[in-house]
C-alpha cells in the first residue's frame, strides 16, 4: 500500500535493458531515451517528490548490475527505496524485461506505472495483467502529474485523463488526453536525473508527430512544434552544464517546418561562433529534402554532420505499399546530393516488405539482394542498417497482416524478437522466414567486413597526403576523415554482427519459429 503519511516520495523511472542478443546494445551505452527524461524533469518540479531515471542499457558510471541482465534492483530498493516505479515501454523488444522488473517491484508492494508506444489496443490489458497498476496512454508530461497526485490521494483517479487501470477486474480507460502543443511550459530535459549513465550522444527534440503516414510507423498525427529558441536553449544548456558536444535531434523528420528549421540552424550557427565551440549534430530527414539547397546549406553551417535517411527499399512496389511517395529512380541522385553537401549518410532499409494481396509482384531472394547491394553502392551511403519488417502494435501493417493471418503468435515468437532482426510473419512467396533472415545478414555481411581493419591501417598511413590539400586543408581533412571513419565503422559493424550471430546460435528462435509456423498452418486449415 502507498504510505500517504510520508513527507517525500520517490519515483523511479526505468528504461528496460535490450535483450542480450540485440545489436543496438553497443550504441545504447553512450546515450539514453529522451521520453523518460522529459517525464522525470516534470516530476522533479513537483512538491514532495524526488525522481530518478535508471537506464539499464547505460550503467557505465558505478551502476549496480545484476548477475544476468540490467540493473540490480534489489540493491537499488535497499539503498534508495522507491514508492512508485515507472517503466518506459517505447521499444516493444524490451517489454518482456519490463514485465520482469514490474513483477519484482509489485511483489515489494510498490505502485507500478507504464507508458510508451507499445501500450495500445490489446497490449493495455496485457500490461494490467502483468503487474502494472496504471498505463499512461499517449504523451505523459501532464498525465504523470495528475496521476501522482491521485496516488497521493489528492485527486480522484477516475478524473485523470489518458490512463488505464483495473477496477474490480474490469479494465477502465479514462477519456483521451489531447497531446500537448505548448512545449514552453515544460522544463528543459534534465539529464542529471539519469543516474549511473555516461552520456556522449544527447537526444533533443523540437517537433513531435509526423505527417507522412507510412504504413509501418507508429508515429502519426499532425506535427506539433516547439520554438527554435527552446531547442537552442536545450542544446546550449547541455553544452554549458555538461560539456555536451554531440546531439541527436530525434524529430521523426527534421525540416518539417522549413522556415523555422532554417531559422534554428542560423541561430545555432551564430551561437557556436559566439561561444567558440563546434558542435556535432545528427538528424533524421526525408530524402526529398535534398531538393532544398538553402536548407542543406543552413544545416551544414549549424554543425549537422550526419543524416539518417529511411530509404526503406529500392523496389518500387514495396515503396508504394509503404506509402513512401518516392520513386527508386530518383533516390540515387538525391542521396548523392546529401553526400556532395558533405553529410555523412546513414541509410535505413527494410528488407522483404510484405505486399498487399492485390499486388501481383514476385521477386527472388537473390534478385532482392542484388538490388539492395547495387543501390547502396550507387548512392554512396556511408553506413547502413538493414532490418526485417516489424509489425509493431498499433500500426496499419500489423492490422493488415493480422487480417491475412500471417503474424506468428507472440506465445511462440515473443515481443523480445520485435527489433527488426527476426522474421515475425509469413513472408511473400517465394521467400521463406529463414531466407529473409539470411538475406539481411548477407547484405550487412557484404558491407561490414573484417578486411576494413587492414584498410583502416592504410588510411592512417595516408594521413600525410593531406599536404596536397594545403590550398584547402578543410576539404582535405573532410575527405580523409570520411574514409577513415567509414572503414572504422565497417570493421566495428563486422564485430557487432559477428557477436549477434554467435548469440543467435545460442538462442531458441529457430525452434520457436517452427512451432509458430505450425500453429499458423493449423489455423489456416481450420478456416478452410
Amino acid at each position: 500500500m502507498f504510505d500517504v503519511s510520508k513527507k517525500r516520495y520517490r519515483l523511479r523511472i526505468i528504461i528496460p535493458a535490450y535483450p542480450v542478443f540485440n545489436i543496438y546494445s553497443r550504441v545504447a551505452k553512450g546515450t539514453t531515451a529522451l521520453g523518460p527524461v522529459c517525464i522525470a524533469s516534470v516530476v522533479n518540479e513537483m512538491e514532495g517528490w524526488d525522481v530518478e531515471v535508471i537506464d539499464e542499457n547505460n550503467l557505465r558510471r558505478y551502476g549496480p548490475r545484476s548477475d544476468s541482465i540490467g540493473a540490480d534492483h534489489k540493491f537499488l530498493q535497499r539503498v534508495r527505496p522507491a514508492d512508485v516505479v515507472g517503466f518506459y515501454g517505447g521499444l516493444t523488444s524490451t517489454i518482456p524485461r519490463l514485465y520482469e522488473i514490474a513483477r519484482f517491484y509489485k511483489n515489494k508492494g510498490m505502485i507500478t506505472i507504464a507508458g510508451g508506444q507499445h501500450f495500445v489496443e490489446d497490449n493495455i490489458a496485457e500490461a494490467l495483467s502483468s503487474d502494472i497498476d496504471y498505463v499512461v496512454i499517449g504523451e505523459g508530461e501532464e498525465t504523470i502529474k495528475e496521476l501522482l497526485r491521485a496516488i497521493e490521494g489528492k485527486e480522484n483517479i477516475s478524473e485523470v485523463k489518458g490512463i488505464a487501470y483495473r477496477n474490480n477486474g474490469k479494465v477502465i480507460c479514462t477519456p483521451k488526453r489531447e497531446p500537448p502543443t505548448d512545449f514552453d511550459r515544460f522544463p528543459l530535459p534534465d539529464f542529471s536525473l539519469v543516474r549511473y549513465a555516461r552520456i556522449k550522444l544527447y537526444p533533443v527534440e523540437r517537433i513531435r508527430g509526423c505527417g507522412m503516414d507510412c504504413e509501418f510507423c507508429t508515429v502519426k498525427g499532425k506535427p506539433r512544434y516547439a520554438t527554435p529558441k527552446r531547442l537552442l536553449e536545450c542544446i546550449s544548456s547541455l553544452l554549458e552544464t555538461r560539456d555536451a558536444r554531440h546531439f541527436f535531434i530525434v524529430d521523426d523528420l527534421f525540416g518539417q517546418q522549413r522556415d523555422e528549421t532554417i531559422r534554428f540552424c542560423n541561430m545555432l550557427r551564430d551561437y557556436q561562433k559566439n561561444v567558440g565551440r563546434k558542435l556535432d549534430l545528427s538528424v533524421q530527414i526525408r530524402l526529398d529534402k535534398a531538393q532544398d539547397p538553402e536548407l542543406l546549406s543552413a544545416m551544414r553551417q549549424a554543425g549537422i554532420n550526419m543524416v539518417a535517411i529511411g530509404f526503406e527499399s529500392p523496389i518500387e512496389e514495396e515503396l508504394e505499399v509503404m506509402r513512401k511517395h518516392i520513386k527508386p529512380e530518383n533516390m540515387v541522385s538525391l542521396a548523392r546530393t546529401f553526400h556532395n553537401f558533405g553529410f555523412l549518410v546513414h541509410g535505413m532499409f527494410i528488407f522483404g516488405y510484405p505486399l498487399k494481396e492485390s499486388v501481383n509482384f514476385k521477386i527472388s531472394a537473390r534478385e532482392r539482394i542484388k538490388r539492395f547491394k547495387n543501390f547502396i553502392k550507387k548512392a554512396k551511403i556511408d553506413t547502413i542498417q538493414v532490418l526485417l519488417p516489424v509489425p509493431l502494435p498499433g500500426t496499419e501493417l500489423r492490422h493488415r497482416l493480422q487480417k491475412q493471418k500471417r503474424i506468428y503468435p507472440t506465445r511462440d515468437v515473443g515481443w523480445e524478437y520485435y527489433d527488426g532482426n527476426f522474421p515475425l510473419f509469413e513472408p511473400d512467396e517465394p521467400m521463406t522466414a529463414e531466407k529473409m533472415q539470411t538475406c539481411i545478414r548477407k547484405i550487412m555481411g557484404k558491407f561490414y567486413q573484417f578486411k576494413y581493419l587492414f584498410i583502416l591501417g592504410l588510411n592512417i598511413f595516408s594521413f600525410p597526403a593531406l599536404i596536397f590539400f594545403l590550398y584547402n586543408i578543410k576539404k582535405g581533412w573532410r575527405r580523409w576523415y570520411r574514409t577513415w571513419r567509414n572503414n572504422l565503422l565497417r570493421y566495428g559493424g563486422w564485430v557487432v554482427t559477428r557477436g549477434w550471430t554467435a548469440e543467435f546460435k545460442k538462442g531458441t528462435f529457430t525452434r520457436r519459429l517452427q512451432t509458430a509456423r505450425s500453429y499458423l498452418k493449423e489455423k489456416k486449415e481450420e478456416t478452410r
